[in-house]
């Protein structure tokens, strides 16, 4: 079974490898957060079809679905956070104002 991410401690991203990735908004209600996820699921399987079959125009939908999904979900787009701090999706953890806390963590 796969290990679950690190989350930070403001809940904002998940480290992947040593990565941030933005994590879904909280304030989601589950249904909603559950429904979104099950889009954003439901279109990565037609992605992984799209490539199969060799689909350009099939493929470039079902991306196009998978970003709408997660620009729902607050994973990509505007940030879900309302206090004004930069977005650090995708940068690596050490150049990121997570650093300290991150080494702190690769101790345990």
């Amino acid at each position: 079974m796969a290990e679950t991410p690190l989350r930070t401690p403001d809940g904002r991203y998940l480290v992947v490898r040593g990565r941030l990735w933005r994590a879904s908004n909280p304030g989601l209600e589950e249904p909603v957060r559950a429904a979104l996820v099950n889009q954003l699921m439901a279109a990565r399987r037609e992605v992984g079809a799209a490539r199969r079959a060799g689909d350009r125009p099939r493929l470039a939908k079902a991306g196009g679905a998978v970003d709408a999904a997660k620009c729902a979900l607050g994973e990509r787009g505007p940030v879900w956070w309302q206090d004004g701090a930069p977005d650090f999706n995708r940068h690596l953890v050490r150049n990121t104002p997570y650093a300290a806390w991150y080494a702190l963590q690769q101790l345990d």
